[in-house]
């Protein structure tokens, strides 16, 4: 248990998302319990209400059995969020249970009563894994030996099998534009005591949409290769393709410090006990490589660029108007796919009709399955004379992912009936009443001015005008050479140019921080503070991204004769960024002054570099 509640520690620094709870009127009773546990371990099962309530009533646990509860806790939290005060209180009961059988067993809903009225929690499936006889073999192994600190004693390690993490893919096979989810799954027997440099693959070649992960979610028991381990997603991201063929998804890398055995134990007042040692492992994301099919041939001309599952609804506004009136044509698309690539369908507008850019309206979310919602294309025109028209049926084709065809949807016509108008609403407009006008000018005025005479004997050529205007170009023609090779000469020099443009590239990554900072994005505007800083010090120091470190960059930094104080104000801004990303929300006022803190720290290492 004591490997759980450190893993659960670990899971509040790398998931926690901002925000704050909002008091529901309603009554929420919830039940919770581990969605894997081992045979013969205990393991806790919660209901958790928000009211007070009297006679809880469980259901049959069968499969289970209860070795305590209910043990009863209640908890309050207040919180103020712009002048505005929200409170929370709960009601948590706890079971303690055992599962004697392997198999998957479901707990039925409990009900428990409040203010008379009976209220029914949710359901859960719970699977019991069989138990770890490798960990039990090599328990039963340690538990003989009996070493005080001997030289002989083997030195903490982390073994491949210890902690990992997967790269898991949903699909490694999909059409092109065709969405899947990518997933980095912790697996880990052993205690996490820090978290160190994190380094997710880029997705080249991809569309990206991050799916969110809930800051609540239940560490997961899993059997993999054999072994138990304790499991959480730590990202999910969902891809679309943007080619066909092979595309490989690099390798990510993630740091972390384990606590394991030393192989040594000592003697205290409680007995021997063995002693753990702090281990820093570099965990590497296995590559994966996913076939990406192209999209069949005999595409239709008139292909959206759509792929997935959608409905076509068009509607109009109306069909009998007036002359310089607007008509609205509005079209939805609905369903799951790459709601965000389709490209806006055709609308054949008669000639007289004035038209504007269709506005859109997405309202989607990201899923395991593709961006799932709808998107609005809400087209605008403004017939001009009065007549009949006619507006085309509107087509939107796409190909279906359950039948791997195109699919053509199609509106009804649109018989417009437009009566004579209001003429004084045409003039306001830029569509009729255009006029190339042209003036002439036949009168010239006369020059009343008075004349200006020259002397007969002074010529231009010859003068000292004549000259300079002839040296002035040549002199400006020889420093413009001498400049362009001199840049010319920096610009060969890679590694001078990078130095030189480190500010300017670092000012540019904290601008977008500070977009990320003004919308409440802390995850975001973490991120791009630490790749402003990690950025800034390749480019400053010539050293490739993938070679930094803490510590070579103290080194680096120490040799170019800086002060330990700016060094430590670098090292300082680099951990809270790293730590932050996955600690509880910050306040804006925390976020605003690491921002000012970074940009001082740096506009200070440049006026320090320069003066040497």
């Amino acid at each position: 248990m004591n490997i759980k509640n450190n893993i659960y520690k670990f899971l509040f620094l790398v998931l926690l998302l901002a925000g704050t709870a909002v008091l529901q009127a309603q009554v929420t009773f919830r039940a919770s319990a581990p969605n894997g546990v081992v045979k013969g371990e205990q393991f806790r099962l919660s209901y958790t209400l928000n009211q007070e309530g009297k006679d809880l009533r469980l259901p049959d646990l069968k499969g289970f059995d209860v070795l305590f509860g209910p043990s009863t806790s209640r908890s309050f939290s207040q919180q103020t969020v712009n002048g505005k005060t929200t409170s929370e209180s709960s009601v948590t009961y706890t079971y303690i249970l055992v599962a004697p059988e392997e198999g998957t067993f479901t707990i039925e809903p409990a009900s428990i009563t409040v203010d008379g009225g009976n209220y029914r929690s949710n359901s859960l499936t719970v699977k019991v894994l069989p138990p770890d006889k490798a960990a039990e073999n090599r328990q039963g192994g340690s538990s003989g030996s009996s070493d005080q600190g001997s030289a002989s004693a083997p030195s903490a390690t982390v073994s491949a099998n210890d902690a990992f993490i997967r790269a898991i893919v949903s699909k490694n096979n999909v059409f092109e534009q065709e969405g899947f989810t990518v997933t980095f799954r912790l697996y880990t027997t052993l205690n996490i005591t820090d978290l160190g440099k994190i380094e997710f693959p880029e997705f080249e070649g991809f569309m990206v949409e991050e799916v969110t992960i809930a800051s609540n979610q239940q560490l997961q028991m899993e059997r993999y290769n054999g072994r138990n381990y304790y499991t959480a997603d730590l990202k999910k991201t969902l891809l679309f393709p943007q080619r066909s063929g092979k595309i490989t998804i690099p390798s990510g890398r993630l740091e972390m410090v384990f606590s394991v055995p030393s192989g040594k134990r000592v003697s205290t007042f409680f007995g021997t006990q063995e002693v753990m040692a702090d281990v820093k492992k570099a965990l590497v994301t296995n590559p994966l490589t996913i076939n990406v099919k192209p999209l069949p041939e005999g595409k239709p001309a008139n292909f959206s660029n759509a792929v997935g599952t959608f409905t076509f609804t068009p509607s109009i506004s109306t069909q009998q108007t007036r002359a310089n009136e607007p008509i609205t044509v509005s079209v939805d698309i609905s369903g799951t796919g790459n709601l965000k690539l389709i490209q806006n369908p055709e609308i054949k507008f008669p000639t007289n009709f004035e038209v504007y850019d269709p506005t859109v309206n997405n309202n989607f979310q990201v899923t395991t399955n593709g961006l799932t919602g709808s998107r609005k294309i809400e087209y605008l025109a403004i017939p001009r004379y009065e007549g009949n028209y006619n507006i085309p049926a509107i087509e939107f084709t796409y190909f279906d992912l359950n039948t791997n065809t195109y699919k053509t949807l199609n509106s009804s016509e649109y018989n417009l009936q437009i009566a004579k108008g209001d003429p004084s609403k045409a003039s306001a407009s830029s569509y009729v009443n255009q006029q190339n006008v042209k003036i002439e000018q036949d009168i010239r005025f006369l020059k009343t001015e008075e004349p200006q005479y020259q002397y007969k004997n002074n010529f231009f050529v010859g003068s000292l005008g004549y000259w300079l205007w002839h040296l002035i170009p040549l002199i400006v023609l020889i420093i413009l050479y001498v400049f362009n090779r001199k840049i010319a000469k920096e610009n060969a020099n890679v590694a001078l140019m990078r130095t030189k443009k480190a500010n300017k590239m670092a000012i540019r990554r904290l601008k977008v921080a500070e977009k990320y900072l003004k919308v409440h994005n802390k995850e975001r505007f973490y991120d791009e503070v630490l790749r402003a800083l990690w950025g800034y010090f390749s480019d400053k120091l010539s050293i490739p991204v993938a070679n930094l470190t803490k510590d070579n960059i103290e080194k680096e930094l120490s040799d170019y004769g800086i002060g330990n104080e700016l060094i430590g104000k670098f090292m300082q801004i680099l951990n809270t960024c790293e730590f932050a990303r996955y600690a509880p929300a910050e306040s804006d006022a925390a976020m605003d002054k690491l921002y000012n803190e970074t940009i001082d720290a740096i506009g200070e290492m440049e006026s320090k570099l320069k003066r040497k």
